[in-house]
C-alpha cells in the first residue's frame, strides 16, 4: 500500500500501554489492570489476564496417518472436549520443545522421533496474553506410563484418529479446541504433502 503524500516513515503506534497494576493472582494466572493511551491521548483500561504460554502437540504415530487425542473434562465449558495433548511452559527457561516431550511423556506416555513445528497463535488476545507453540510430534512411540495430574487427566481418555478424517472431524464440530484444530489442519497439511508456508 503506498505511503500517502508527505509520510516520513511507518506511522507511530495508535494505542500504547502506559501502566499496569497486578489486581490478583488466582493459581498459575495473573489478572491485570492496564492503562492504554490512544494517538489522541485518550486514556482507558482493559482487564488483562496473564498466561506463562502453552504447547500442543499433535502426536502422529510412525505409520504417518495415525493421531492420538485426548478426550477430557473442561470446566469453563462444563463438558468434555477432544483435543491434542498440551501442557503449561510453567517451567522458567525450559525450551517448549523439551516441555513438549515432557507433556508427551506425562499425558500420554509417548515420545516422538522428532517434533516439527506447526505454527504460535494467541489463544484469546481479547483478554489474554497466552501465546501457544503449536508443534506436529512425528513417530510418536510408547515411553512409559503416563504420569497425570489432577483429577481431569487421571480421567482422561486417548483416542486415536485418522488423519484423513480430521477435516470432516474439524467441520463437524467433533474438535471444538482452537489450537488442536489448528495444529490438526497444519498436521494434515504437511504429512499429506501441502506446503505450510503456502
Amino acid at each position: 500500500m503506498p505511503e500517502p503524500a508527505g509520510a516520513t516513515g511507518p506511522p507511530g503506534p495508535a494505542f500504547r500501554v502506559v501502566g499496569s497494576e497486578v489486581v490478583s493472582r488466582p493459581g498459575f494466572l495473573t489478572v491485570d489492570r492496564v492503562t492504554v493511551e490512544s494517538a489522541s491521548g485518550e486514556r482507558f483500561e482493559r482487564t488483562v489476564v496473564r498466561h506463562p504460554g502453552a504447547v500442543v502437540m499433535i502426536p502422529v504415530l510412525p505409520d504417518g496417518r495415525t493421531v492420538l487425542l485426548v478426550r477430557q473434562f473442561r470446566a469453563a465449558v462444563g463438558r468434555e472436549l477432544l483435543e491434542a495433548p498440551a501442557g503449561k511452559r510453567d517451567v522458567d527457561g525450559e525450551p517448549p520443545e523439551q516441555t513438549a516431550r515432557r507433556e508427551l511423556a506425562e499425558e500420554i506416555g509417548h515420545e516422538p522421533e522428532r517434533l516439527v513445528l506447526l505454527a504460535e497463535a494467541f489463544n484469546s488476545p481479547g483478554f489474554c496474553d497466552e501465546r501457544t507453540t503449536i508443534f506436529a510430534a512425528l513417530g510418536c512411540v510408547p515411553s512409559g506410563a503416563p504420569d497425570p495430574v489432577g483429577p481431569e487427566e487421571r480421567a482422561m481418555t486417548v483416542e486415536r484418529v485418522a488423519l484423513a478424517d480430521v477435516p470432516a472431524l474439524v467441520a463437524a464440530g467433533e474438535v471444538l479446541h482452537a489450537t488442536s484444530v489448528i495444529g490438526l489442519l497444519l498436521a494434515e497439511r504437511l504429512l499429506t504433502g501441502g506446503d505450510l508456508g503456502a
